[in-house]
Order: C-alpha cells, then sequence, then structure tokens
C-alpha cells in the first residue's frame, strides 16, 4: 500500500509522517470512528511476507496489546490493509523520542534518574507477563508534553528473528543496544532488555552509547569483547559498578530483574560518596558548606556581641 498525506483507509484519515525506519513507517493519523489522533505503523512487506514470522508477529503484539502501564503506549489495534500490508495502531503522544531529546544537550542527573525509573516500571510490567521488548533504545522511549515516559514498539524486534533485523534497520541506530546473545542469534530473555537499558542508562549519563564504531561490524567487535569503560569523573563508583553488572557479557551475571536494577540504582544515588556522582551530588555538598557557613557566622556573632558586653560592663 502507497500511503499519502490526506488519504482515507478504514476510519483513518492520514495527516503527517512521524518516522521511517527499517521496521516501517509511522504516520499520525485521525480515527474518525473514535474522533481521536492515533499513531499508524505500515510494517514493511519484506518483513512479514513469511508466514510464521507473520504469525507470530500478530502473536506478540496482541500479547503486547493487553499490557496496561502508563509507561508503556496503548496498542489500539493490529490488521492489515486490502492489499495484505501489516499495521499498527498506537496512541498518540505530543512530544519528542528521548533520542531527539539526548541530541539537543546533556541531561541532568535528576533527569536521567527520573526517565530511567518511568523506563524501568513499564519493563518491570511487562516482564512480569513474561513480555520482552528486545529493542529498548532512545528512538523507542517517547517523552510527552505532560513529561510522561512512554516505551513504544513492543514485540517487533523478534519479527523474522535477529539476522533478518539487523539487516533489515538502520544498524548503527539499532545495533548499539543490542546484548551479545541477540548478535550471536541466541534465545533472549528479559535479562537482554537489561543491558539495553543500561546502555541507555550510560548514554543518558555521557550522551554517547558505550560500544561504538564507523561500521557495523566494528560495534559488533566492541559490543563482543570490549569493556563498556566508563570514565566521566561526575558519576560515582558505584554507578559504575551498576552499569557494568547491566552490561555483562553473560546474561547470568546481570541482574535477575529490573527491579532488583532499580533498587540499587536508587540506593546508590542515594548513598554519601566520597565522589561526585552528578548534580544531586554537589547540591547536596553545597548545602552542607552552606549550611556550616551559617552556623559558624552565627557563633561569631555571639561571640562578638558577649565580648561587646564585656568591655561595657568592664568600662
Amino acid at each position: 500500500m502507497s500511503v499519502e498525506i490526506g488519504q482515507n483507509f478504514s476510519h483513518y484519515q492520514i495527516l503527517e509522517k512521524l518516522g521511517e525506519g527499517g521496521m516501517g513507517v509511522v504516520y499520525k493519523a485521525f480515527d474518525s470512528s473514535l474522533k481521536r489522533n492515533v499513531a499508524l505503523k505500515f510494517l514493511p512487506a519484506n518483513l512479514t511476507e513469511n508466514i510464521s514470522s507473520r504469525k507470530r508477529f500478530i502473536v506478540e503484539a496482541q500479547a503486547a496489546s493487553a499490557l496496561d502501564h502508563p509507561n508503556i503506549c496503548n496498542i489500539h489495534e493490529i490488521n492489515e490493509t486490502d492489499d495484505g500490508q501489516l499495521y499498527i495502531c498506537m496512541a498518540y503522544y505530543d512530544g519528542e523520542s528521548l533520542r531527539q531529546k539526548i541530541k539537543k544537550g546533556p541531561l541532568t542527573f535528576e533527569e536521567s534518574l527520573d526517565i530511567f525509573f518511568h523506563i524501568a516500571q513499564g519493563l518491570k510490567a511487562a516482564h512480569e507477563e513474561k513480555i520482552v521488548h528486545r529493542d529498548i533504545k532512545p528512538g523507542n522511549i517517547i517523552i510527552t508534553d505532560k513529561g510522561e515516559v512512554k516505551i513504544v514498539d513492543f514485540g517487533l524486534a523478534k519479527l523474522n528473528g535477529v539476522s533478518k533485523l539487523t539487516k533489515e534497520t538502520s544498524t548503527l541506530g539499532t545495533i548499539h543496544y543490542m546484548s551479545p546473545e541477540q548478535l550471536q542469534g541466541k534465545e533472549v530473555d528479559h535479562r537482554s532488555d537489561i543491558w539495553s537499558l543500561g546502555v541507555v542508562i550510560y548514554e543518558l549519563l555521557t550522551g554517547e552509547p558505550p560500544f561504538k564504531g564507523d561500521y557495523e561490524s566494528a560495534v559488533h567487535y566492541a559490543i563482543l569483547n570490549e569493556e563498556a569503560g566508563l570514565v566521566d569523573n561526575s558519576v560515582s563508583q558505584e554507578i559504575k559498578n551498576v552499569l557494568d553488572k547491566c552490561l555483562s557479557k553473560k546474561p547470568e551475571d546481570r541482574y535477575e530483574d529490573v527491579g532488583e536494577l532499580a533498587d540499587e540504582l536508587k540506593s546508590t544515588s542515594e548513598k554519601p560518596s566520597d565522589k561526585d556522582f552528578g548534580k544531586i551530588g554537589l547540591k547536596k555538598r553545597w548545602a552542607n558548606i552552606s549550611i556550616l557557613v551559617s552556623v559558624l557566622v552565627l557563633v561569631f556573632m555571639a561571640i562578638g556581641i558577649a565580648i561587646g558586653i564585656m568591655i561595657g560592663l568592664i568600662l
């Protein structure tokens, strides 16, 4: 199906193109049946031409549509056009992707933590229902104009397998967030999402992913063989340890679940540290210094007043 702006099909009117990637094209549309704006994602025919892959995707998309959580994008419908092209109708949110937000400039430590905890809550809810996202990355996180955090595109990454995904997508936009087991074509579980979430945390703190390269093969090699050394001195050793555990090459060496990761990161970020771990640490440190200075000023004033009174009595 060739989609054009202003075109009508079923009860949808195409309003504008929102984005495009290897996993399809997304349009903003108006649902005349329910009188609301929606997002329509049309999947490439070559990714759904295999019957078994197509059936598996529909089953997974239906499972994802049953998720009801404030940090997960609502899926309204999975259907196909008259010529057999699959599409997903999702909730439309005014806002921007986390990728767009990062490109505008570095986020504060507080902002990064807040976004992370919302993503973690959504993933935790999905994992409890045995649903693995498989493609957590900044482009699949929406920050709405109301400040809400929404995870989109559940289940799409399994479509036609990993090898097909890496060939059909813009790999230097997706491969950075793939776990070692994904790249090796092995079966993945929720711990693969934990790896990807670790990459996102790293990028939130530094502005770039931990494993880099000019070519897909270079990034592939780095993910499988190199360590993600975080050299930023503004990040505490405790935070670095959390990231190291998220980015362990072996799934069994990572956090057992997202809840455990969130609890440890929260606990770590609240601990006093010898090293500064972001603006939160700086604010606390300056606040303590300000209190100490204020107390000393009051003490000296009191001493001065007492001396003045004593001198007055002597004279």
